[in-house]
């Protein structure tokens, strides 16, 4: 942990457990199963309960992605404010890391999306080494990493930036609910 605030503050997070896609339906449409959608609220009131509350959430329009953000309104307060990107959902990496740079003079962003983009991005901002320590198997569903960045980031510059938090919803805990 820092002493003093970071710069900015990126939180990750990737959609939570996901149905397969029945037949016929498009990947976009698929939904949460019922493992997501108790990871989604667990991992929206651990959120609250670190004091983890961005200043703006930028999520895919997928509708997993949609179903995870949404209990951090009830978690966070109705008056969070999220916003759909299209690009989000099928956009490379470097869309998320356009994202992140356009927002960073913001105190803080948290981006929901989807891997291997999620995960891209957390080696971009913290590098291989860091992500085997702290994810050595994969960005799972529904974490969330919170990046702490000792000055703001911004294209073609590089920033210093630390894993401050790591949420991750415990398989006992989704089996409670």
């Amino acid at each position: 942990m820092q002493d003093s605030a970071p710069a900015f503050r990126l939180i990750l997070l990737r959609h939570a457990r996901s149905g397969w896609a029945l037949p016929g339906q498009r990947d976009f449409d698929r939904t949460l199963d019922e493992t997501g959608y108790a990871e989604a609220e667990l991992i929206a009131q651990s959120a609250a309960d670190h004091g983890i509350c961005p200043d703006i959430i930028l999520c895919s329009t997928a509708v997993r992605c949609r179903q995870t953000v949404e209990p951090f309104r009830g978690a966070l307060g109705e008056d969070i404010d999220i916003r759909y990107v299209d690009q989000l959902y099928a956009g490379p990496a470097a869309v998320y890391t356009d994202l992140v740079e356009a927002h960073a003079g913001r105190a803080s962003l948290l981006l929901v999306g989807h891997n291997p983009m999620i995960e891209d991005v957390f080696r971009k901002f913290l590098g291989e080494e860091q992500f085997a320590a702290a994810l050595a198997n994969g960005y799972p569903p529904a974490g969330l990493a919170v990046i702490d960045f000792s000055a703001r980031p911004a294209a073609g510059r590089n920033s210093s930036a630390v894993l401050s938090t790591l949420l991750v919803p415990e398989p006992e805990e989704v089996v409670r609910r």
